[in-house]
């Protein structure tokens, strides 16, 4: 499994619009610049948080983007999921009932539920506040030692 462009820039301009809330609405222009991500790419990603209930816009010379929750409801599980999908680190755990023909013989499933379930315990147990405000300005963090 590996986590697309898209899904760590969907973590970055959550975090950048956590960092800059101030209840007002936030120019997905300025957030581009500070985060040195082209404005069209962030369309794309915008346009699937707002659909996912992450966030709420607003049309207009004062509009912009902002938070639809406070930072701690959100977990970086969930923001992923919105952009990537599942995050499975095997096709076969892909469908709720596995399709593989050799699930039932296979050797390695339970290795591979283990790790999907340590992936997804993981990133639901990180939430936006962790990554936006409590580790503002620090680089390399492993959140696991930080709690």
């Amino acid at each position: 499994m590996k986590i697309s462009t898209k899904g760590r820039y969907a973590l970055r301009l959550m975090i950048d619009l956590a960092q800059h809330d101030t209840d007002s609405y936030i120019a997905l222009k300025e957030v581009a610049v500070r985060q040195n991500i082209s404005i069209k790419y962030l369309e794309q990603i915008i346009t699937v948080l707002c659909k996912s209930g992450f966030l709420k816009s607003l049309r207009g010379s004062q509009g912009g983007y902002k938070l639809s929750r406070s930072p701690q409801e959100y977990t970086a599980g969930e923001i992923l999921r919105a952009i990537e999908g599942d995050l499975v680190p095997v096709a076969c755990l892909q469908d709720e009932v596995n399709q593989c023909e050799r699930s039932d013989i296979c050797e390695t499933i339970g290795f591979w539920n283990g790790l999907y379930d340590v992936i997804n315990k993981y990133v639901d147990s990180v939430t936006l506040y962790d990554l936006a405000i409590l580790n503002k300005g620090k680089q390399n963090i492993d959140l696991k030692t930080e709690r």
